[in-house]
């Protein structure tokens, strides 16, 4: 039996479409504005697309191939979800004290690991190894990023952070930037990836407590730091924050700008700590969508 070319051609896009393993990377589309969602409800980081008003893209544990199985309660409630590597990975990590690195494009876990006590941050330092901040227990970890590829195995040096809930690094100035209550301190990394060390180097106090979210302000050498009651601009030169006018201010539990054209967007709680939509910093909605519980926001960038 002949079948014709058309025929052909589409038995075998329907044969590929409905093949569990076959995969289509995702990169996002120029002109497009995207957000990365840490979403709870389904205890996943979600990509939404502004224009299409929709979640695009998602990573969630529970149902990929290389998260073990005993693993995925570590991604339980995700904490935050930011771009590094010029957006094409993902920093990941959840309050269930698990932290990821993952590939866009096919969603790919490049490392993951258990960091414990309620892990609000991380970030990638420059040889690749990744520092995460938790909250409960009072303690920052460097997880080495090379070697044994069991998550169980993987060797961390702990350090002594009281509240951790955010991590910067600068890399222009090569330190890592965290508050801790109401005091800003500065870390030097000693760049030894096999036996990795944070060095203090200041600490200053900031003009408010309950410090949650800090966040790097898009192409100038300042700080977004969110507290209890309200948002700064941190210059991190002079180390002096300037309160920001937006009668949004209190609890707000991300805050994240961009280039020309791209509002800075926050998240402000509508249930307990999270909401299904992402506004801008003088209210307008951005984002939303009935049901999310959405903990923190950034522009793909």
């Amino acid at each position: 039996m002949k079948y014709s070319m058309s025929l052909f051609t589409s038995f075998l896009l329907t044969t590929f479409l409905h093949t569990p393993n076959a995969q289509t990377n995702w990169y996002p589309e120029k002109g497009k504005k995207y957000i990365i969602l840490s979403e709870q409800s389904k205890s996943r980081v979600a990509i939404a697309d502004i224009a299409a008003s929709g979640i695009v893209w998602e990573w969630r544990p529970s149902v990929r191939p290389d998260i073990k199985p005993q693993h995925v309660g570590w991604f339980e409630a995700m904490s935050d979800a930011k771009p590094v590597e010029n957006g094409k990975y993902i920093l990941a990590c959840a309050s269930g004290g698990g932290l990821a690195l993952i590939r866009v494009a096919d969603k790919k876990t490049i490392f993951y690991a258990y960091a414990g006590g309620n892990t609000h941050s991380a970030e990638q330092l420059p040889d690749g190894n990744i520092v995460s901040a938790s909250s409960t227990g009072n303690f920052m970890s460097i997880f080495v990023t090379a070697g044994k590829d069991d998550p169980e195995q993987t060797v961390r040096k702990d350090f002594y952070l009281r509240d951790g809930h955010n991590l910067v690094w600068d890399k222009k100035k090569k330190r890592l930037y965290t508050v801790s209550r109401d005091q800003l301190k500065t870390y030097r990394y000693n760049a030894d990836k096999n036996n990795p060390a944070l060095i203090a180097v200041d600490s200053v106090t900031m003009p408010d407590s309950g410090a949650h979210d800090l966040y790097r302000i898009y192409s100038k050498d300042g700080l977004w730091l969110s507290t209890h009651s309200a948002i700064f601009k941190v210059d991190v030169q002079s180390k002096k924050a300037e309160k920001v006018s937006t009668r949004f201010g209190e609890n707000i539990k991300s805050v994240s700008s961009g280039p020309e054209g791209y509002p800075t967007i926050i998240i402000r709680p509508k249930e307990k700590w999270w909401t299904d939509e992402v506004s801008d910093i003088e209210g307008n909605s951005i984002f939303k969508q009935q049901g999310l519980r959405i903990y923190k926001a950034r522009w793909l960038l």
